[in-house]
């Protein structure tokens, strides 16, 4: 997806971040109390975070592309309009191979118009002409070992013990270093507020005992969600790993998503 920062200006805002905005000393100081206190979580009072392991898992055979996951998420999170997105869905379309041609299989055709918040029009090859055709709903991957994590240079972006993966806005600087560095083009620089933002799954329903606000109104139930240290009678997190070939996106770049697929086609990126 669109991020809105390029690389001149991560560069001139790095360079204005360290040449004035604040010293190595404050930067440790302020990575030191995020990781020691969710400043801006979300979580209500005595929620305990060691206690819980929140789990996403999407099944691509069930999504239908209607897109209410990507306007529900827009809603509650006041994802600014625009090319701004903390979760959307990109349609795969993979074409016949032309008669007569070598090839058994040609390259997909991606798109994402609007993020698919609206559904999406017709095919771009007339429907007698597609050999396969699904949708993918992507989001922040919750990587076990985050990118994002490692190089946020005050500490703004951390894990958390249940799994997620958060933003502190009052220690983000915007230096877009975190926009950068995450291989799944999750990340944005919200225009408003000029500091970085995704997906957190939620995280101030889902430490209230919400489900997040994507998986709450799927129709299909594509998306799976639960709490692998307090699992519920008929667990569909549970089955969901039972009854499947569970996949990550990009396993090769050795992040650990805990982002799960079913039903997820190689052509998939």
């Amino acid at each position: 997806m669109k991020t809105g920062v390029s690389r001149r200006n991560v560069l001139g805002k790095l360079g204005a971040a360290f040449a004035g905005i604040m010293t190595a000393t404050a930067a440790k100081t302020a990575k030191a109390a995020v990781q020691k206190v969710f400043v801006s979580s979300g979580a209500p009072k005595g929620y305990d975070p060691t206690k819980h392991k929140w789990l996403m898992a999407i099944d691509i055979n069930k999504c239908i592309g209607c897109g209410l996951c990507v306007e529900a998420c827009k809603k509650e999170n006041n994802v600014p309009e625009g090319p701004f997105f903390r979760t959307w869905i990109e349609r795969y379309v993979i074409p016949k191979p032309k008669p007569g041609s070598f090839t058994t299989r040609t390259e997909a055709i991606v798109d994402s118009p609007n993020g698919g918040m609206h559904g999406f029009p017709e095919p771009p090859v007339p429907v007698g002409e597609i050999e396969q055709s699904f949708f993918v709903p992507k989001l922040c991957n919750l990587c076990e070992h985050s990118p994002c994590v490692q190089v946020c240079p005050v500490g703004a972006t951390f894990d958390t013990p249940d799994g997620a993966v958060l933003i502190d806005p009052n220690y983000c600087i915007g230096c877009g270093f975190c926009i950068q560095a995450c291989p799944y083009g999750c990340r944005f620089l919200n225009p408003v507020t000029k500091t970085a933002e995704k997906c957190t799954l939620c995280y101030h329903r889902i430490t209230r005992g919400l489900k997040p606000a994507c998986v709450e109104v799927c129709p299909s139930e594509a998306r799976i969600f639960g709490d692998l240290k307090n699992p519920v009678p008929d667990d569909p997190i549970k089955k969901f790993y039972e009854n499947n070939r569970v996949q990550v996106l990009k396993p090769h770049l050795g992040t650990e998503p805990r982002v799960s697929y079913a039903g997820m086609d190689k052509e998939v990126r």
